[in-house]
């Protein structure tokens, strides 16, 4: 079984960086589709990109740039590089992966749809002030 583990949140201030990390164990899959989402205090899961297991991203236009998603194949990680933060950026962000599907990245773009993905990590704070 897939299980996602979070690290890398934290306080920062305006303008900062930070790195979060997913550990990806069990991710067996011959194609996969994993990604990022994030959840402000009192909001809904936004999703902020997706990425496959060859590489091809999708960025929600919101990001403006900002965040870059990545992968680590070998060492079952997945990245979220977020600069110039801002506050608000804070939310609870979680990495969500299952096997790869034709709509995949849809759904990552879609927050009623973020459900189909089975696969979710425990989330990692982020607060940015």
């Amino acid at each position: 079984q897939v299980q996602l583990v979070e690290s890398g949140g934290g306080s920062v201030k305006a303008g900062g960086s930070l790195r979060l990390s997913c550990l990806m164990s069990g991710m067996h899959y011959t194609s996969y589709c994993a990604g990022w989402y994030r959840q402000p205090p009192g909001g809904i899961h936004e999703g902020i990109a997706a990425i496959d297991r060859d590489g091809t991203t999708q960025y929600a236009n919101s990001m403006e740039g900002r965040f870059t998603i990545s992968e680590d194949n070998a060492q079952k990680m997945l990245y979220l590089q977020m600069n110039s933060l801002k506050p608000e950026d804070t939310a609870m962000y979680y990495c969500a992966a299952d096997q790869f599907w034709p709509g995949c990245f849809q759904a990552f773009g879609d927050p009623q749809r973020a459900y189909e993905y089975n696969n979710w990590g425990q989330g990692t704070q982020v607060t940015v002030s």
